[in-house]
């Protein structure tokens, strides 16, 4: 892919599909939210991924093929979190407490057979860390993304992207969304999840290599 394309001015920025009898979910709301947005130059496209086993990475592929990115941040929620968590490690399993919206629940199942045990983010995840948290927002490096659709889709799109370093990827959990001022306990405001995710797009097109902090700062 080269470097002057027009295609590659693009963020692909995914968020999911309401689950488990929800309403809505905040990750695709956000996501929506930046779709057509320009950040440092690059237009933000947002798709929504399906809360299911293989479904979601077939989605995921298509819009990669789509939009050809530079940066591709996937999101979803993180129901027990109150800050802006951003995923170290994709590990190749899937192991469902629940079902998903087909119906579907592996249990000690690869993602990907005979695929590495991980991959890890190549986002900025510290010096994004440091941005959003510059802004009185929580945040925080997650070393595990869970082992649900959202670990799936995590580890999919870093195989999809193994031959392609110049693309960067990751994922970001977020909170809850709660009403505007009810920051705290319960989560976060919709809009300040978007101010995140903006942050975390800019961020990674503005650092190169990542910052460096002891082990004991990102625990």
């Amino acid at each position: 892919m080269s470097g002057k394309s027009s295609a590659s001015r693009t963020v692909l920025l995914t968020g999911f599909a309401p689950f488990d009898g929800d309403a809505v979910n905040p990750s695709g709301q956000a996501a929506r939210a930046l779709h057509g947005r320009r950040i440092a130059g690059h237009r933000v496209t947002a798709r929504e991924l399906p809360v299911a086993f293989g479904d979601s990475l077939k989605a995921l592929r298509a819009a990669i093929l789509e939009t050809r990115p530079a940066v591709v941040v996937c999101v979803g929620l993180a129901a027990s979190r109150r800050a802006i968590s951003l995923e170290r490690i994709a590990v190749n399993l899937d192991d469902a407490r629940i079902p998903d919206n087909a119906g579907r629940q592996p249990i000690d199942v690869p993602v990907v057979r005979a695929g590495p045990a991980a991959y890890f983010s190549t986002l900025p995840v510290k010096a994004i860390r440091a941005a959003i948290e510059a802004t009185g927002m929580p945040a925080e490096v997650s070393q595990s993304a869970g082992t649900y659709v959202c670990n799936h889709v995590f580890y999919g799109l870093m195989h999809a992207l193994r031959r392609r370093p110049r693309v960067r990827a990751g994922f970001v959990h977020v909170p809850p969304a709660v009403a505007a001022g009810a920051a705290g306990s319960e989560g976060l405001p919709l809009a300040a999840i978007v101010d995140a995710l903006r942050i975390t797009i800019a961020t990674t097109l503005s650092t190169g290599e990542d910052v460096r902090v002891s082990a004991g700062a990102i625990d």
